[in-house]
């Protein structure tokens, strides 16, 4: 039996007419793992979110999720399978409560719970999910605060939230700290170490400081390909990776 939250992406492509946003990429994540996925603008990482969650359809190749192929099911059939995303920006309903965005996300991930609109007090399996999911994103005092009245930091640890709130065994989350001072990306840091360690992770990010710090192991992708597979240490002293993603060509 496939362990929960693995996923295998084998040989998987993209292409858009001529150009392979995705290029052949094989890659396995174990369950319960943290890996983060960097790269230059362009390099293929978002493209590559996109396919696993359906967004996209693969050019060729597998997406096998717990063992079972993933491929080309719409995003709402891949969410049903327990894989949950944030994207680069913020994606939350600005004019409804905190309370209310995380209780929406809660109740539409779960089976015969569609009444959306109706009695919060009826609803008390969303509303316990709701607010455990304010509480792992540190938003528990913001709960009757309008999404829109939240910091730009808030507003992001609330997108979290709201994947949380969806209960995942994968949690993919692209650049959670993009935009952000460096304070709010010393606080999303400390989110992210107490994320549940149920859930496997999978996190795009360009702050290096963050991978390094977070990640036990990281992929580096240039022009759709995984270029490097290692821990911080392997990547850091990957010549290819120094030079075409850290800044230096050493044999510059």
């Amino acid at each position: 039996m496939t362990a929960p939250g693995s996923l295998t992406l084998d040989g998987l492509q993209r292409k858009f007419g001529a150009l392979a946003a995705v290029d052949g990429v094989t890659l396995s994540v174990a369950p319960r793992e943290r890996r983060a996925i960097i790269g230059p603008n362009g390099a293929g990482k978002t493209t590559l979110f996109n396919l696993i969650t359906g967004h996209l359809a693969p050019t060729a190749g597998r997406i096998l999720f717990e063992g079972a192929s993933i491929a080309g099911l719409p995003p709402h059939a891949v969410a049903r399978r327990g894989i949950s995303r944030s994207f680069q920006r913020t994606n939350v309903f600005l004019r409804l409560p905190v309370r209310e965005n995380l209780r929406l996300a809660a109740a539409a991930r779960g089976r015969g719970s569609y009444d959306l609109l109706g009695s919060v007090d009826r609803l008390w399996v969303p509303m316990e999910r709701a607010r455990g999911a304010a509480e792992a994103v540190g938003l528990t005092d913001r709960l009757d605060v309008p999404a829109g009245a939240l910091s730009y930091g808030e507003q992001r640890q609330l997108e979290i939230g709201i994947a949380l709130a969806t209960d995942p065994k994968l949690l993919l989350l692209d650049e959670p700290t993009a935009g952000m001072s460096p304070e709010e990306t010393h606080r999303m840091t400390e989110l992210l170490a107490g994320l549940p360690r149920a859930i496997t992770l999978l996190i795009i990010e360009h702050d290096m400081d963050v991978v390094f710090t977070y990640c036990p192991r990281i992929v580096a992708m240039h022009q759709g390909a995984i270029l490097a597979d290692g821990t911080p240490d392997e990547i850091r002293n990957n010549e290819q990776v120094t030079a075409n993603m850290l800044g230096t060509d050493r044999h510059a």
